[in-house]
């Protein structure tokens, strides 16, 4: 029995694509996250090694992984997801980050997704990182965890804060009811700009008693 492909068109420039959200073209220039980077911040380093700003003040993260810089297309992509409830980007990106990620496969206990505050959730209607985590989760064959945690205060968005502001913004934002002890957790969510918001998570998490906490973000915004 033949298969055949359904035509799509791209989602960023319109041309017709087989079965694909991307045409070729476009997916070959979407910008891609630096080869070399910083295993715990993610953000570029000369040779791949730990940055001086983590050395000088580790996180309360281990490790972070990405696939894309957030810039130009891919900050439109995720937009679309967030405010358009385009949700067939959420498996876009969730095939994108598997690509970095299949050495994780054995060694994590759950998965989880940055939540949102309730107002927050309310008012999208969904949380794009779970989203994101749900795919990942099956294809890592590691569990899901969706509930025991939460975003506890609405903060004012990170984007229009200025840097220093940030972590003082997401302090105690969070609340955790689950026993983490011994746990090696993965955190996804979309984009990762200073790394406060996941920092206070992380910090979260490992006060329940998490060993080692890993962000999964499909994107991450670098200092120019």
């Amino acid at each position: 029995m033949m298969t055949t492909l359904l035509l799509h068109d791209c989602f960023l420039c319109g041309a017709t694509t087989k079965a694909t959200l991307l045409c070729d073209e476009c997916q070959h220039d979407l910008p891609n996250a630096a080869p070399l980077s910083c295993p715990v911040c993610a953000l570029p380093t000369p040779n791949g090694g730990v940055c001086g700003a983590c050395l000088k003040r580790s996180p309360h993260f281990d490790e972070t992984r990405c696939c894309f810089r957030y810039a130009f297309p891919v900050d439109r992509l995720i937009q679309a997801l967030k405010f358009k409830h385009n949700l067939a980007l959420s498996g876009f990106f969730a095939a994108a980050l598997l690509d970095s990620v299949s050495s994780m496969r054995s060694r994590n206990d759950l998965l989880l997704a940055l939540p949102l505050s309730f107002q927050r959730l309310q008012a999208r209607g969904f949380n794009q990182a779970v989203e994101i985590a749900r795919p990942l989760a099956k294809s890592l064959r590691v569990p899901l965890q969706t509930a025991g945690y939460r975003r506890c205060k609405d903060t004012a968005a990170q984007t229009s804060l200025p840097w220093k502001e940030r972590q003082k913004n997401v302090r105690d934002a969070f609340e955790c009811d689950i026993d983490l002890t011994g746990k090696s957790l993965i955190v996804v969510d979309d984009v990762m700009t200073t790394g406060a918001t996941l920092n206070e998570f992380a910090r979260t998490l490992k006060k329940h008693g998490a060993t080692k906490v890993t962000n999964l973000v499909v994107a991450r915004a670098y200092r120019d």
